[in-house]
C-alpha cells in the first residue's frame, strides 16, 4: 500500500496582515511549500463559523464557513472595498485577537456588501443551499436584533423558527440576512478557488467535522426535534466525555445530545447533508469522537464536570449505511481517540474507515500492549505525532519526568536529532498509511505554540505562523519522506 504523509494547519493559523489565517495569497504559499515538502496532504480544522471560546468546534452553524477567513485583498482587487478601508484593516503580527476581529472584520465585509450586486452565479448560490443558508442568515440576524444573547434568551415569540413573528421579522429585515447570505458566497468562491490550486499540486485538503451541533446555533433553533430536550425544549442532558488522558474531571463539552430515533426515523438526512456539504470543501473528511456513534456520554444538565453521566447507544452502522447509500465511498477518518471499547472496534471494521493514533500516547505501560505505540500502528491508519489538542512535541517531552523521558528516548529511533525529529522518524516509519505531522513540531516550537488545552475556555485557538516556513525546511519535510518512502 502507496504510504504518504502530510501537515495539520488550521486556516487561522497562516500568516496574514489582518489578524488571522485567511484564504489569501499566504494560503496559497502554504500550498506551494507543502508541494515543494512532498506533502500529500494538508489537515485542517473544522471551517465554520465560531462564536464564544472561540473553538471551531462550537460553531453557530454545522454548514457555514467562517467570514474571517475571506480574503480582504480580494475584496480590494474586486472593487468591493478602498484601498485606505483595506489598510485601515491591518492588525500587527502575532496571536489572534478575536476581540479586534470582532470590532473590526463584519463593519469591513458590510461596506463590501453595499458595493455588491447580485450576479447569476450569488443567486445559484443561495438557491442551492437555501436549506441551510437562509435559517442560518435569519439567526444571525435575530441574534444582532437581540444583542448576540443565546436563542433561548430571546423574546418567547423569536425562539420558534416557525412562529408568525419570525417570519416577519424576516420580510422586514431582508437586507441584513442578505448581508448573511453574501459573507457565505464570499466564502465558498474564494475556498472553492483555494481548494482547486490545492490540488492542483497534488495536494488532497482534509477537512474536520464536529460530532455535535452547538446550542447555540441555527441547526437547534431551526430543528430542535433533532435534540434530546426536555418539556421546555431545553437539553436534559449534555455531552462530553469522562475523565481520560486530557482532564481529570473529564471533557464537558454542553453540546446537545441528538434523537438519534427521530434521526434514524427521517434516513439521518441532517447528517446526509452534513457530510455532503464537508465533502463539497474537502477531499476527505475526519469525523471528531466517532465513540460517539456506538455509545455516547451523557452529563445531567447544569453539572459542573464530566465527572458523572451515563453511556448509552449510538446509531451504530445504520448511520453509516444511510451516507454511503447517499453519497457511494464517502473518504472518512474516523477520530477514535478516547475511552475504547469493543464496539467502537467493530463499528470501525464494519465502516472500514482508518482510526487514528498518535506517537505521544505510545509510551505508557509496555509497548506491546499500547495501541499508540508506533511498533503497533497498523495500516489502515491515520499517524501523527500530535493533534490540536495535545502540546507541541517539545512542550509534551518538556514536561516529562527523566524517567519517562528515558523512557520515550529508549523507544525512538536514535539519530534523528531533537525529539520532535525524532517522533517523526518513528511516525513515518511505522505502517500507518498516512502520517499528519502538526506544523509546530516541523518547526520545534515549544508549549507557547500549542493550538488548544482541552478543558480550558480561555487563551486557545490563537496560535498563528508568523512567515510561510523557509525553503530550508521543505528540503528537510521531503528527504524525509523520500526516506520514508511516503513522498508524493
Amino acid at each position: 500500500m502507496k504510504k504518504d504523509c502530510g501537515v495539520l494547519l488550521h486556516i487561522s493559523s497562516l500568516p496574514a496582515d489582518y489578524g488571522i489565517g485567511d484564504m489569501g495569497r499566504r494560503a496559497y504559499e502554504f500550498a506551494d511549500f507543502l508541494h515543494a515538502a512532498g506533502q500529500s496532504y494538508w489537515q485542517v480544522l473544522p471551517l465554520g463559523p465560531t462564536s464564544y471560546g472561540n473553538s471551531p468546534y462550537q460553531s453557530p452553524s454545522a454548514f457555514a464557513g467562517n467570514p474571517y477567513f475571506i480574503d480582504s485583498e480580494r475584496l480590494c482587487e474586486s472593487g468591493l472595498i478602498t484601498r485606505d478601508e483595506l489598510s485601515s484593516a491591518r492588525m500587527p503580527a502575532g496571536e489572534i485577537d478575536y476581540g479586534a476581529l470582532f470590532a473590526t472584520r463584519m463593519p469591513l465585509l458590510r461596506k463590501a456588501f453595499a458595493r455588491f450586486k447580485p450576479s447569476a452565479e450569488y443567486k445559484e448560490f443561495c438557491e442551492r443551499n437555501k436549506d441551510w443558508l437562509e435559517p442560518y442568515a435569519l439567526f444571525c440576524a435575530l441574534k444582532e436584533r437581540f444583542e448576540l444573547k443565546p436563542h433561548w434568551e430571546w423574546q418567547s415569540e423569536y425562539r420558534d423558527y416557525n412562529s408568525a413573528e419570525v417570519k416577519k421579522f424576516a420580510a422586514d429585515n431582508a437586507e441584513q440576512t442578505e448581508f448573511i447570505c453574501f459573507t457565505q458566497y464570499l466564502f465558498h468562491t474564494q475556498w472553492k478557488r483555494l481548494k482547486a490550486y490545492v490540488n492542483s499540486k497534488g495536494i488532497k485538503i482534509i477537512g474536520d467535522a464536529p460530532i455535535y451541533a452547538a446550542y447555540d446555533s441555527a441547526d437547534f433553533w431551526r430543528f430542535p426535534n433533532m435534540f434530546a430536550v426536555n418539556g421546555q425544549g431545553e437539553p436534559s442532558e449534555v455531552a462530553g466525555v469522562p475523565p481520560d488522558y486530557f482532564s481529570a474531571d473529564g471533557q464537558l463539552w454542553g453540546n446537545p445530545l441528538y434523537n438519534w430515533q427521530y434521526l434514524s426515523e427521517h434516513g439521518y438526512g441532517f447528517w446526509v447533508k452534513r457530510v455532503t456539504r464537508a465533502l463539497e470543501l474537502c477531499d476527505l473528511l475526519r469525523i471528531d469522537h466517532f465513540r460517539g456513534f456506538c455509545a455516547y456520554y451523557c452529563v445531567p444538565a447544569g453539572a459542573n464536570t464530566a465527572r458523572e453521566g451515563t453511556w448509552r447507544t449510538g446509531p451504530g452502522k445504520a448511520l453509516f449505511d444511510a451516507l454511503e447509500s447517499a453519497l457511494g465511498n464517502p473518504s472518512i477518518i474516523a477520530e477514535d481517540l478516547g475511552t475504547y471499547s469493543p464496539e467502537l472496534g467493530e463499528l470501525l471494521r464494519a465502516c472500514g474507515y482508518p482510526g487514528m493514533k498518535v506517537v505521544q500516547f505510545g509510551f505508557d505501560g509496555a509497548a506491546k500492549q499500547n495501541a499508540h505505540a508506533v511498533c503497533n500502528f497498523t495500516e489502515n491508519s491515520i499517524g501523527y505525532t500530535g493533534t490540536h489538542d495535545n502540546d507541541t512535541a517539545l512542550g509534551w517531552y518538556g514536561s516529562l519526568n527523566a524517567h519517562m523521558r528515558k523512557r520515550v528516548r529508549g523507544r525512538l529511533p536514535a539519530g534523528c536529532g531533537d525529539i520532535a525529529k525524532a517522533m517523526i522518524c518513528a511516525l513515518y516509519g511505522s505502517k500507518c498509511k498516512t502520517a499528519i505531522v502538526p506544523v509546530q513540531d516541523w518547526l520545534r516550537q515549544g508549549s507557547e505554540a500549542r493550538m488548544n488545552t482541552p478543558g480550558v475556555t480561555c487563551g486557545n485557538w490563537r496560535y498563528r505562523l508568523q512567515n510561510i516556513p523557509p525553503e530550508s525546511l521543505a528540503e528537510e519535510m521531503k528527504q524525509t519522506a523520500l526516506k520514508y518512502n511516503r513522498a508524493k
